[in-house]
C-alpha cells in the first residue's frame, strides 16, 4: 500500500506493508544498496517524519528485492570527504569531517527517536554502515545466508556511526565486539544469533514474512504503550537501574492516564481483540 504522505526517494522505497506498519526498503539494488550521500539525508528525513505520523505504529526496515541488505558506505561517493575534505587547513578539514560524521550518526539515531518499534530484516551481506544501521533497530531478524562485517578497519577508519557504541550493549559480549572491530572479519547470522544480535535466523524465503508478522503484532498494541516501552528501554540502556526506575515511574504517572488502558482491560475481560486509536 502506498504511503501517500511520504515523498518519493531516490534511495528508499516507503510503503505500508500492513495496517500501521511502515515498510522502509533500501532501494539501490544495482549498487548492492550501498549508502550514498542522498541515502543519509533521506533515511533521516523518513524517520523524523515517522515520529509525527499517527498512522505508523511499527516500522519494518528491509533490503527489498536486492540480493544483499547493504554493502555499506558508497565509497565512490565519499572518497573525497574521507580522504582530504575541501579545505587545505587541517583544523577546517577536521571540523568538516566532524559535521559530516554527526549528520550521518543522526540518520540512524532518528530510529531511536522515532517513538515506534523498528524491526530489521537482513538478507545477504550487511557490511560496515549496515551494522551501524541494524544495531540502532529494536528487533533484528536475519536470513540464514546473511553475513556481516565491521569493515571500517580495512579502510583505515574506526567505525563511527554507532556500531562501537551500540553493539556492546546489544550483545553484552565486549570481547566478541572488540574482536570483530579490530579484525573486520566476516561473521555469519548463526554466530550473531549465538551472541544475541538477532532474535531469529530463518531461511531467506521466510525472512520477510517473519519480520512482518512481528511488526504487525506490535502494531496491534497500544501505540502509547509501545512508545513508553521504547523510551524506557533506551533510557535505561544509558543510565543506572535506579535512574531507569525513576524514569519509568514518572513516565507512567502521566501515560497511564490514557484511554488505551481502559480499552486493554475491557478487551481482556471480554476476551476480545483490543482496538486502539491513533497516537
Amino acid at each position: 500500500m502506498a504511503a501517500k504522505n511520504y515523498p518519493a526517494r531516490s534511495t528508499l522505497k516507503v510503503s505500508f506493508a500492513a495496517p500501521a506498519v511502515l515498510l522502509v526498503e533500501l532501494n539501490r539494488p544495482d549498487e548492492m544498496n550501498s549508502m550514498n550521500r542522498s541515502f543519509w539525508r533521506e533515511y533521516r528525513e523518513v524517520f523524523e517524519q515517522v515520529r509525527s505520523d499517527p498512522d505508523v505504529r511499527a516500522v519494518l526496515v528491509s533490503g527489498g528485492s536486492a540480493k544483499h541488505f547493504t554493502a555499506g558506505l558508497d565509497l565512490k561517493d565519499f572518497t573525497g570527504s574521507l580522504m582530504s575534505g575541501t579545505s587545505e587547513d587541517p583544523a577546517r578539514r577536521a571540523l568538516g569531517f566532524r559535521d559530516m560524521c554527526t549528520a550521518m550518526q543522526a540518520s540512524f539515531t532518528a530510529m531511536e527517536l522515532c517513538g515506534r518499534p523498528v524491526v530489521a530484516a537482513v538478507q545477504g551481506a550487511c557490511i560496515g554502515a549496515g551494522v551501524d544501521l541494524i544495531t540502532a533497530c529494536d528487533i533484528r531478524y536475519a536470513s540464514s545466508d546473511a553475513f556481516f562485517s565491521i569493515k571500517e578497519v580495512d579502510i583505515g577508519l574506526a567505525a563511527d556511526i554507532g556500531t562501537l557504541q551500540r553493539l556492546p550493549k546489544v550483545v553484552g559480549n565486549n570481547s566478541w565486539v572488540r574482536e570483530l572491530a579490530y579484525t573486520g572479519r566476516r561473521f555469519t547470522a548463526a554466530e550473531g544469533l549465538a551472541q544475541g544480535l538477532f532474535s531469529k535466523v530463518v531461511p531467506r524465503e521466510e525472512l520477510y514474512a517473519t519480520a512482518l508478522a512481528t511488526a504487525a503484532e506490535i502494531a496491534n498494541k497500544s501505540p502509547v504503550v509501545s512508545l513508553g516501552i521504547k523510551e524506557s528501554l533506551n533510557f535505561s540502556r544509558d543510565h543506572t537501574v535506579a535512574e531507569g526506575l525513576d524514569h519509568i515511574a514518572v513516565w507512567n504517572s502521566a501515560m497511564t492516564n490514557t484511554q488505551d488502558m481502559q480499552i486493554a482491560v475491557a478487551a481482556n475481560l471480554g476476551k476480545k481483540k483490543a482496538v486502539y486509536p491513533k497516537l
